[in-house]
C-alpha cells in the first residue's frame, strides 16, 4: 500500500502548478528530462533561473503559433524556438501571447531548432493546454530529471504521459430531480473525471426510454452566451431551444459538458474575442493563439450517454462533426435534428465562418 499519488493525480497536479507559475519536471526513459515553465505564468525571477541551468534552452509553441510568427516548425506540430541571449520575460510573452501582435509584428528574427527530439516540447504544449493556458512553454533540458525535481520539490512526470488521449473514466456523484421552465420533470446528473479536471452534467427530461433513441444535445458551456446572453454566439439560444424541444417531447438528454470556448477556456476564450476585434474570424483567432479550431473532445459526451444506459441518439447539431465523434465513440446516431436559432447582426459572420470553416450545416 502506498499514499502517493498515481501517475492521474501526478497530472493533476502539474496542471495546477503550471496555472500558478509553478514548474515542473518531464523525466525521459534514459534519466534525462527538463524543466518546464508554463509562459503564461512565468515569471522573470524563474525565467532568469532556468536560462541559468544552461543547454539549449527553447520555448515551445504550436506550429499554428509558429506560422503567424513567420517561423519554421521542424517537428511538425510543434516549433522550438531557442531562446536568446537576452531574452526576457516580456519577450516570452510576446511570442507566446499574439494580442499585440499587429502593434508589434516583428518579434525576431526567431531561431527554430531543428536537431534532437521535440517529445519533451510536445508534451510541455500538451500540460499548458490541460491547464487551460497559452500554449507555449519553456523547455529547459535536464540531465538528471529526477535528483533535480527531488532538490527542488517539483513534481515529476513521464515525458509521454502528458500525451496520453484517453478519457479519464466518468464517475456519477449524484443525481437529484430539478423542475425546469421547459418541464417539471426534469433531473440534473453530475459526472467527476478521475483526473481532476471539470466536471460534467446531464440534463434528462422524463424517463427516457434506454431502448430506444433519446433526443439528446452535447452543449459545450458558454458563460458568455448562456449565463450572460451574449450576441456574438448562438450558444445561448441553442441551450434554450434544446431544451425546448426536449421539453415539447416529454423526453431528452442534454449533455452539457465543461469545454468553454471549444475546449481552450474562458480566459483564452476571450483572447480570441479580442483577436476578433482586431478583424480574424473565429478560426484565424484561435490559430494565432497556438490552439486547433476545435480543442473539444466529444467523447466525454458519449461516455456519459453510456453510463445513463443509451446507447443510440436523434443529435440535436448543426455540426457533422459531433455526429461523426458519436459514432467513432460507441454511439449510434439514428437522426441530425437541426437546431438552427439565435442568429444576428452581431454573429452573422461568426456562424458564416462556422459553416464555410467547420462545416456547420447552417
Amino acid at each position: 500500500m502506498t499514499f502517493a499519488p498515481d501517475i492521474t493525480e501526478r497530472l493533476a497536479r502539474a496542471r495546477a502548478d503550471l496555472r500558478m507559475g509553478v514548474p515542473v519536471v518531464l523525466c525521459g526513459s534514459d534519466g534525462s528530462g527538463a524543466v518546464v515553465l508554463a509562459a503564461e505564468t512565468l515569471n522573470a525571477a524563474r525565467l532568469a533561473q532556468a536560462r541559468a541551468l544552461g543547454g539549449d534552452a527553447a520555448l515551445a509553441i504550436t506550429s499554428w503559433r509558429a506560422e503567424t510568427l513567420h517561423a519554421p516548425a521542424y517537428d511538425g506540430d510543434v516549433a522550438r524556438i531557442t531562446l536568446p541571449p537576452d531574452a526576457t520575460l516580456q519577450w516570452v510573452r510576446a511570442v507566446a501571447d499574439p494580442a499585440d501582435d499587429l502593434k508589434s509584428p516583428m518579434k525576431g528574427p526567431l531561431r527554430s531548432q531543428r536537431e534532437g527530439a521535440a517529445d519533451l516540447h510536445r508534451s510541455a504544449i500538451a500540460l499548458a493546454k490541460a491547464a487551460r493556458l497559452l500554449p507555449a512553454a519553456v523547455v529547459a533540458p535536464l540531465t538528471d530529471a529526477a535528483a533535480f525535481a527531488i532538490e527542488h520539490d517539483l513534481t515529476r512526470l513521464p515525458a509521454n504521459a502528458a500525451l496520453n488521449s484517453d478519457v479519464s473514466p466518468l464517475n456519477p456523484v449524484i443525481s437529484a430531480r430539478l423542475p425546469l421552465e421547459v418541464s417539471e420533470a426534469g433531473r440534473l446528473h453530475i459526472f467527476r473525471p478521475d483526473d481532476g479536471a471539470e466536471e460534467h452534467y446531464a440534463i434528462e427530461i422524463g424517463s427516457p426510454d434506454r431502448s430506444k433513441p433519446v433526443l439528446s444535445r452535447l452543449h459545450s458551456a458558454c458563460f458568455t452566451g448562456d449565463l450572460l446572453g451574449s450576441l456574438k454566439c448562438d450558444c445561448g439560444p441553442q441551450l434554450r431551444g434544446a431544451l425546448a424541444q426536449m421539453g415539447a417531447e416529454g423526453a431528452g438528454v442534454l449533455l452539457y459538458l465543461n469545454q468553454e470556448g471549444r475546449g481552450i477556456g474562458l480566459a483564452n476564450k476571450m483572447r480570441a474575442y479580442s483577436l476578433q476585434d482586431q478583424g480574424f474570424d473565429t478560426v484565424e483567432a484561435n490559430h494565432r493563439l497556438g490552439f486547433e479550431d476545435d480543442e473539444r473532445d466529444f467523447r466525454i459526451g458519449a461516455e456519459i450517454l453510456k453510463r445513463m444506459g443509451f446507447h443510440s441518439v436523434r443529435l440535436l447539431t448543426n455540426n457533422p462533426a459531433k455526429v461523426a465523434r458519436m459514432e467513432e465513440a460507441g454511439i449510434q446516431v439514428v437522426e441530425r435534428v437541426p437546431l438552427k436559432v439565435g442568429e444576428n447582426r452581431h454573429n452573422h459572420h461568426y456562424l458564416a465562418t462556422k459553416a464555410a470553416k467547420s462545416g456547420h450545416l447552417l
